[in-house]
């Protein structure tokens, strides 16, 4: 199969979606499939598909940018620059299939560039109120194939798209269980340490992990991101935990290290599509605290420290509960996990597509 995926942040960023559809991209084109990543960074080396640039303008361009519809935050506009010059300066007919997660510009872009030939697949990695919203820009979302990241997700779209379940993977390899190295990163050598790992935006409600992890008095807490709320984040830490606090932008490379250096992850974004960390964390052995909800029980299962976070009190027994356990290895959840295991599964998905069209 001839297959495209594009997105803006590939070989630019390394963020969740950007990981998972090039783990998937890498893992196709290893097998066999004649795989074209388009984005907006600089060539790799050692990468089994061919890589075309199309340039856009990164989202932190935009964080001051008006907000409205169909350019409600800075990854739309981000979004949009990539679309246009993926129009104009790229030939995309000769593709059995594309794939991206980016809703609206890039998904529109592909759907006019390619419309005879191509069947189209979006992946809801930033979740699926494309498929099933009817206001604004929704309503003209379409689509041959919808890999839905979470049960919920499928139940909702199944009768309307032709669907997959396929979660997120992780790299093995990578992440697991292994010695701290907390002196590469500045931290503590004593002591509990938590981590967070998010974009500092509103929905991931970093500014309560902060608030949290204050209760404890020898905690220290890590965040490793970036975003519009990084200022007020450092502002809140350097009142609430002075001398107890870091925050940096780790590079992809680096985060299996970061995960052996610290004894407990913390993540509570209510509204996450499946969660990369999720599965990195617990592949490094980390008890995990996060937002409890049916989806995240189908990652996770049921041993971990899952509650209702905007609950202080249960919030607070979950850390304490967790900083007390130690680690603990998630190794054996992993399997299912598996990248080579995820991409079959892709595959599967677009040969019943293509053979049906």
């Amino acid at each position: 199969m001839r297959l495209l995926f594009a997105l803006p942040g590939f070989h630019r960023v390394d963020r969740g979606a950007e990981i998972a559809l090039l783990a998937v991209a890498r893992e196709l084109a290893l097998s066999g499939e004649l795989v074209t990543v388009i984005g907006s960074g600089d060539p790799r080396p050692d990468v089994p598909y061919h890589f075309r640039r199309v340039s856009s303008l990164s989202r932190e361009r935009f964080e001051g940018f008006p907000k409205f519809p169909p350019l409600r935050e800075e990854t739309a506009w981000e979004d949009a620059t990539f679309a246009t010059n993926l129009i104009l300066k790229e030939r995309l007919s000769d593709f059995d299939a594309t794939i991206t997660c980016a809703f609206p510009f890039t998904h529109w872009a592909l759907r006019l560039k390619s419309p005879a030939r191509a069947a189209h697949v979006f992946v809801t990695q930033n979740g699926d109120w494309p498929s099933f919203n009817n206001a604004s820009e929704y309503k003209f979302f379409n689509c041959d194939g919808l890999v839905c990241t979470n049960p919920e997700y499928f139940a909702r779209n199944r009768q309307q798209w032709r669907c997959a379940l396929i979660p997120n993977g992780v790299d093995t390899l990578r992440f697991a269980p292994g010695p701290s190295s907390r002196e590469r990163f500045g931290l503590p050598t004593k002591g509990p340490v938590v981590l967070m790992v998010s974009a500092l935006i509103e929905s991931k409600r970093v500014l309560d992990g902060i608030r949290a992890v204050a209760e404890f008095e020898d905690a220290f807490l890590v965040v490793a991101g970036d975003g519009p709320l990084k200022d007020e984040a450092r502002d809140l830490a350097s009142n609430l935990l002075p001398g107890r606090y870091r925050q940096f932008a780790v590079p992809a490379s680096e985060m299996p290290y970061l995960y052996r250096s610290v004894d407990v992850f913390l993540h509570l974004s209510k509204a996450e599509s499946f969660g990369n960390v999720f599965l990195e964390a617990a592949a490094c052995g980390l008890p995990i605290i996060a937002h409890d909800s049916d989806r995240l029980r189908w990652i996770l299962g049921t041993d971990q420290y899952l509650c209702d976070t905007e609950d202080r009190q249960q919030l607070w027994q979950c850390l304490h509960s967790a900083i007390s356990s130690g680690k603990k290895s998630a190794q054996l959840q992993m399997e299912r996990f598996a990248w080579p295991l995820i991409a079959t599964q892709y595959r599967v998905f677009i040969e019943a597509i293509l053979s049906e069209r």
